[in-house]
């Protein structure tokens, strides 16, 4: 995994060679890519590569340029990976390409020589890639089907930038820190639209997007894929046994590495089920055992409290999953102390470049993802399978569901712990009002609902249900990719997503609601299908989110730095905040129950905020 940035200017611009401009760019994305850096400066375009070599460690080295003649025909700079490489280097070579490496990454340098913009049409994988071509002098960027790498631009005087994240574009003297009323809005959203961004001048290539910018100036944003409604018209046996085919094949794809390989096991349904087809994929090329690892708290299965979304810790199912497939498990124990360490937190500020609403569960997943670096460089998960199977706790409550709004959202201002929403709850009235989050959801709701692809004739349920599974997958599911992609990152782990094979989604989002709740329970299609694999207690286990911390010192931690902000009047949130209700929320140290998890988020978000207006400055604009 990688991390790419770079720019082009026009062709009647003034040639930039600034070196030192880029090496501040490849040094923003270093913990992309902490194996190599690479640098190639053309008189109008300037690609930059940090790599973490995982496939063909010695050959994979960029950005790799196509020498057909005396002068570069393309040049790539390329974040990923492919796992159809193998064919289309087959197909290639019988089409008279010759290659000098064994990388995907040289896989798509040719596929785009041969088959030029839509090439990416026979991309499958995770990717972000930037070619710059020297025949058309042209710029194109390319982003994976569901935005599983990131890849961010933004449009300068003379030119465009690029880059993975946006700390590499703010490298660049030409791109500014500059977030209004509408970036806000983006920051407290949770439904963000594709292509919104909290930064006013820089935007995310969508997901299933490619752009192309023209010797011109010109700027071509062209959508290469979508999902599509089709008649589903398999009965229930075929349908389970075709996910479990489309799902094993993608997993025994996603194992492909020059480098050690782990699965992130939480011993719930989703990541049970990679990690015990991981295993007998291994098995039945004489590999393995398979490397499996867990995340929990000192204390936690002890003094466990049930709530409203957690019945119970996770390590008991995760370790009876590790035997029954014969995994070689880890269990990783945190620590109030590492939660609550300033160095920690602050890292995981700077990989996501913006405050998010998640607290501690964003500094546990970092510190997860670190200790899973210890043993591998790559781990599997088992996120997107809620998002196209229905396990989500808000699909199944018919007042939220039937809702004219986002489910989750629907869901967060029906929650008494959420109702003024995630990291709002705290905030001054006036700002709140300026704010209006319910007209930007509406707004944004309407946009969604007219770009879902739907078939006619389809009963209520199976359009809603339809129209559920499309909006999770197209604003939900980024932002739960986005997080995973910067924690692992800045740990040094690349993570791989098996039910993001755009096949099986492709093929899930068709199948009719009764058929993937046939037993009245949630994700029945995928307990069906991986039903063989599983010991019971992990197939009857309801979903459970990730897990949080229940020691009351850490609330009481939180709610300290909390008052130490308050009481400064030069802290740069402080004119955002109802000091009231602030002051209020710092005096209840009871540090129990799911109330405490809800409104620690909403004290975590805001600190984060301060932390994070301190460096964007004067660059706030209301």
């Amino acid at each position: 995994m990688c991390g790419i940035a770079g720019w082009a200017v026009r062709q009647d611009a003034r040639p930039r060679r600034e070196h030192a401009v880029a090496e501040a760019m490849a040094r923003t994305m270093a913990c992309r890519g902490p194996d190599d850096q690479g640098i190639h400066s053309g008189r109008h375009a300037t690609l930059v590569h940090t790599r973490m070599a995982v496939i063909d460690l010695a050959g994979g080295r960029q950005p790799m340029t196509a020498d057909e003649s005396e002068d570069p025909a393309a040049t790539l700079t390329y974040c990923g990976e492919i796992y159809n490489f193998r064919a289309l280097r087959t197909e290639l070579t019988g089409r008279g390409h010759r290659f000098r490496t064994r990388s995907d990454t040289e896989v798509v340098l040719r596929a785009y020589l041969e088959w030029g913009e839509r090439c990416v049409e026979r991309l499958e994988g995770m990717f972000a890639f930037a070619v710059w071509d020297a025949r058309a002098r042209t710029l194109f960027l390319a982003r994976d089907r569901f935005g599983i790498k990131p890849l961010q631009y933004a449009r300068t005087p003379d030119g465009l930038v690029f880059g993975s994240e946006p700390k590499a574009l703010l490298a660049h003297p030409d791109v500014r820190p500059a977030v209004d009323l509408d970036g806000l809005r983006v920051l407290f959203s949770m439904a963000r639209a594709p292509g919104e961004s909290v930064y006013r001048d820089i935007h995310d290539l969508p997901p299933g997007h490619t752009l192309r910018y023209g010797p011109d100036g010109q700027v071509l944003l062209r959508r290469y894929w979508q999902l599509e409604a089709r008649p589903h018209e398999d009965d229930l046996q075929h349908t389970i046994g075709t996910v479990r085919e489309l799902l094993e094949s993608s997993v025994a794809r996603e194992l492909v590495s020059d480098v050690p390989l782990s699965v992130m096991l939480s011993g719930g349904l989703d990541s049970s089920a990679v990690a015990a087809l991981a295993a007998r994929a291994l098995a039945a090329e004489g590999a393995g055992p398979v490397s499996t690892t867990t995340v929990t708290y000192s204390g936690y299965s002890d003094n466990f409290k049930a709530d409203l979304v957690r019945s119970a810790p996770d390590s008991p199912y995760a370790r009876a999953v590790a035997e029954h497939i014969g995994a070689e498990h880890r269990e990783i124990e945190l620590t109030t102390a590492d939660l609550t360490d300033p160095a920690a937190r602050r890292t995981v500020l700077r990989a996501q470049d913006v405050p998010a609403p998640f607290g501690d569960m964003d500094t546990s997943t970092y510190q997860a993802f670190a200790g899973a670096h210890r043993y591998s460089k790559v781990a599997l998960t088992g996120e997107s399978a809620d998002e196209i199977f229905g396990g989500y706790s808000w699909v199944h409550i018919p007042d939220l569901a039937h809702e004219e709004q986002f489910p989750w959202v629907a869901f967060e201002q029906w929650h008494p712990g959420t109702r003024r929403g995630l990291g709002q709850g705290l905030l001054a009235p006036d700002f709140t009002a300026r704010l209006d989050m319910d007209a930007y959801y509406a707004e944004r709701y309407a946009e969604a609902m007219a770009g879902i692809p739907r078939l006619p004739g389809e009963s209520d349920e199976d359009r809603r249900a339809r129209e559920i599974c499309h909006l999770h997958l197209t604003h939900w599911l980024p932002r739960l990719l986005e997080r995973n992609d910067r924690l692992s990152m800045i740990s040094g782990l690349e993570v791989r997503v098996p039910f993001c094979d755009h096949r099986l989604v492709q093929y899930a989002y068709n199948i009719p609601w009764d058929l993937k709740t046939y037993d009245g329970r949630e994700k029945s299609l995928l307990r069906a299908a991986v039903g063989d694999l599983l010991p019971e207690m992990v197939l009857d286990r309801p979903k459970a989110p990730f897990p949080v911390s229940q020691d009351a010192s850490y609330t009481k931690a939180l709610h300290q730095e909390f008052a130490d902000v308050l009481a400064d009047p030069s802290a740069p949130v402080r004119p955002l905040i109802d000091l009231q209700a602030a002051r209020a929320v710092v005096s209840q140290d009871d540090g129990s129950g799911v109330q405490d998890w809800l409104h620690r988020m909403n004290v975590e978000m805001l600190l984060q905020i301060n932390a994070w207006l301190m460096d964007v400055g004067d660059g706030l604009e209301l």
